[in-house]
């Protein structure tokens, strides 16, 4: 039932469990979402017009640069107004057609006592609230029924929600080219709504916080209902399915959630999906059990893998393409593309071990790269900032003798320090904004990134850390960037800036590139 009173509750879009008591007019008036121009307090939308303020900013821009509201890659979540209760039902639109279980909504209202009124709302065992359940109470009533006469036994067991508060729809991210051509804000879409133009696909790097790290203790900003798995997980899947890329890249994912959740949800998109899974018998730690048997002896081996043999892995898929991008001279050639996933250790103290587990990734590729002529993505959470290095490795294709981080190296496994070299031409995706000229909002982008290291100024945001961790790196002589996810900026955060949030299900930022495959050279 939904629980309906005289006087529907307006409730804060800053603190969606407190009721509003003003409203900005300015967000009435540039035809904002409704729901983002509530608030509880006068000092709840003074602490919060930093961000507020942008949404102005945006909806004025979008009239002067195209006279008209500008289209957006990934929508706002549940635009329609739906809502969410603080029990972690997920909403959906509300629609004159829509059922929950056998009963159409709505029928008529059921009076009770204490001037409350019960509009029935479903009979099934699960309820999805609808816009008009927004700012109500629903009331869940349950009966044990004998299986054989269908008849209630005892009396009904009822349980109240807290007030149903409209759905966290984050600001939305658009697709910038970043080729020099003079192409809309947005990406062609093609007929069955994913973003291409001929020849070109997208990819997705997404670290979605495991539910296993997602506890209140770690992210106390966050309410607990928005950091719960059953409420994560569906805000994560629109947003993944939202940016409609040909391949996506996931870390942290659980095994249960993999096998439960996303495979089947995937599937039903168009998805095939390959998963490692976080174990000690895989990749890393074969290698770091190679490595131990030949350069150390046996008394050190002990301590040795209980440095090196950690839990992470990296995943490495051979991909064929469906489209041709060889033209009419090479009639039938195939279009392969390696992909590579991976999760770098997390500890800092462990400099070596990362550095060396992103080695044995390159070299592995290496190996690759010389038995076929194959442009290469190598994707992930690299737990490496801008300048270490790791990611020294990756983008210069070398590390320098001198740098810091070497001089963690207990196992002597770096040395020497000529070895950290590859031959792979690799390039990070995002520094193709640091290259573009003067457009439509690429100034923007260009504030969002270091110009001292031309990677994004962060991918990670929370109260303890806020920095870049996630990289998408291609093959420079054989793939060339056409657009990008556009980068998020604190402002565009909530006002605490820090992920997760009830609108971002990760403390991490998703990263999506598209890509054009460059003609082979004639040999």
């Amino acid at each position: 039932y939904r629980i309906q009173s005289d006087r529907k509750v307006a409730v804060c879009s800053v603190h969606p469990s407190e009721q509003a008591t003003l409203q900005c007019l300015g967000c009435v008036k540039a035809k904002i979402p409704v729901a983002k121009s509530y608030h509880c307090s006068p000092k709840c939308f003074s602490d919060a017009w930093q961000h507020h303020r942008v949404l102005h900013d945006r909806a004025a821009s979008a009239v002067n640069e195209n006279g008209n509201e500008e289209e957006e890659l990934f929508g706002r979540f549940n635009s329609t107004g739906s809502g969410v209760i603080n029990a972690s039902l997920s909403g959906s639109a509300s629609n004159s057609s829509l059922t929950n279980g056998s009963t159409p909504l709505y029928p008529a209202a059921v009076t009770r006592s204490g001037g409350e009124t019960w509009f029935e709302v479903g009979r099934s065992k699960t309820y999805t609230p609808s816009a008009d359940d927004i700012g109500h109470v629903l009331k869940f009533e349950c009966v044990v029924v004998d299986a054989e006469t269908k008849l209630p036994v005892g009396h009904p067991n009822t349980l109240l929600t807290s007030r149903v508060i409209p759905a966290p729809s984050p600001s939305p991210r658009r697709l910038f080219p970043v080729n020099g051509s003079d192409m809309n804000m947005m990406g062609h879409i093609d007929s069955d709504g994913r973003i291409s133009s001929t020849g070109t696909f997208s990819v997705l790097s997404y670290n979605i916080l495991s539910d296993v790290y997602a506890t209140s203790e770690s992210y106390s900003y966050c309410p607990s209902w928005a950091l719960s798995w059953a409420y994560r997980r569906q805000n994560l899947l629109r947003e993944i399915i939202g940016y409609r890329a040909d391949i996506v890249c996931l870390q942290e994912v659980q095994n249960d959630h993999f096998e439960e959740f996303f495979a089947p949800e995937l599937d039903k998109h168009g998805y095939q999906a390959l998963y490692k899974r976080k174990t000690n018998e895989v990749e890393f730690n074969k290698a770091a059990q190679s490595l131990t048997d030949a350069i150390l002896p046996s008394a050190q081996k002990k301590n040795a893998l209980n440095r090196l043999v950690k839990d992470n892995v990296a995943l490495i898929v051979v991909l064929e393409a469906k489209f041709s991008n060889q033209g009419a001279d090479t009639p039938g050639k195939r279009q392969l593309l390696c992909v590579a996933n991976t999760h770098v250790n997390v500890h800092q103290e462990l400099k070596d071990v990362k550095l060396w587990q992103v080695h044995t990734l390159l070299k592995g590729l290496e190996k690759i790269a010389a038995s076929a002529d194959i442009p290469m993505l190598v994707c992930g959470d690299f737990n490496s900032v801008p300048g270490s290095a790791p990611h020294a490795l990756l983008a210069m294709g070398k590390v320098e003798p001198v740098h810091p981080d070497l001089a963690v190296d207990p196992l002597t496994i770096l040395r020497p320090h000529t070895k950290l070299t590859h031959q792979l031409p690799l390039v990070s995706a995002y520094s193709s904004f640091a290259r573009i000229g003067v457009g439509l909002g690429m100034e923007h982008q260009r504030r969002r990134m270091d110009p001292t290291t031309n990677e994004p100024l962060f991918t990670h945001c929370t109260r303890d850390f806020i920095g870049t961790l996630d990289y998408i790196f291609y093959t420079a002589d054989s793939l060339s960037v056409e657009s990008l996810l556009e980068l998020l900026d604190e402002d565009s955060l909530r006002k605490d800036t820090a992920l997760p949030s009830p609108e971002w299900s990760s403390d991490h930022i998703a990263l999506l590139a598209e890509f054009r495959c460059k003609p082979r050279a004639r040999r």
